[in-house]
């Protein structure tokens, strides 16, 4: 099976498996979902990313941060798509919840959160908000 649009494979798979209550999610390994998930554990969102080998292209394995038994992850949205590509400049960065959550915004210098992103002087292309 095809899919068009990774990002959006691994960010449903992480909402679907929170929601269930999973303790862990697998999803299919890339060099850009890497750095999501890397992202997403520095931030406290998911606990421990391992990255699993096998014949095709590996796997990364992501624990879920659960408290009092409800996710850590309220809400996950995907903003910009294949077809519909969604640029910011450094100064017009989205703020998630007032700056509560964080948007995930993919720059020249990789893949960032929208305050290393302000601080560093730069814009980007607005992947994901996580709140």
């Amino acid at each position: 099976m095809q899919i068009t649009d990774s990002i959006a494979d691994m960010l449903t798979r992480i909402r679907n498996a929170a929601s269930a209550g999973h303790a862990t999610v697998d999803v299919p390994a890339s060099n850009l979902k890497k750095a999501i998930a890397k992202i997403l554990q520095e931030e406290g969102y998911i606990g421990r990313v391992e990255l699993i080998a096998n014949e095709h292209q590996g796997v990364i394995r992501i624990t879920l941060k659960y408290a009092a038994k409800k996710s850590v992850i309220s809400g996950i949205k995907r903003i910009s798509r294949p077809g519909l590509r969604v640029y910011a400049e450094s100064e017009k960065l989205p703020k998630v919840l007032g700056g509560l959550g964080i948007a995930l915004i993919s720059t020249s210098q990789g893949i960032m959160t929208d305050r290393k992103a302000r601080q560093a002087g730069i814009g980007g292309e607005v992947l994901a908000y996580i709140w």
